[in-house]
């Protein structure tokens, strides 16, 4: 029990004097907080963060994950494609192409694939 207490200590002990290390031969400058501020969906970090969200950059954002979620869709339907009934495979298969090409339409119909920024 001893022993293994001891070997905690020290291992603790390493531990700490590695991440100290690490500090100390760091290149980080605090003078740099460009580099260092995160950069997400084209806002700069350093200016005012209430700044109107794009609802243009929001729809795109949705129509890739329907037509991402589509592609994980489409591929089981074309591994089945041997192995069932193919009336069956031929009915689900054109609903679901079916309700894509909907979809796409309506998303035509309202703009939402004008790439104009």
């Amino acid at each position: 029990m001893l022993y293994l207490l001891i070997m905690s200590i020290i291992m603790l002990i390493i531990s700490n004097i590695f991440i100290f290390l690490s500090f100390i031969i760091s290149k980080k400058s605090f003078m740099d907080r460009e580099k260092c501020s995160p950069f997400e969906c084209g806002f700069n970090p350093m200016k005012l963060s209430r700044i109107p969200f794009s609802l243009h950059f929001f729809l795109i954002t949705v129509i890739f994950l329907i037509f991402d979620i589509e592609i994980a869709l489409i591929l089981p339907m074309i591994i089945t494609f041997k192995k069932v009934n193919f009336f069956i495979w031929w009915k689900v298969s054109s609903i679901f192409i079916i309700m894509l090409l909907i979809g796409l339409y309506h998303e035509w119909n309202q703009n939402m694939l004008n790439w104009a920024i």
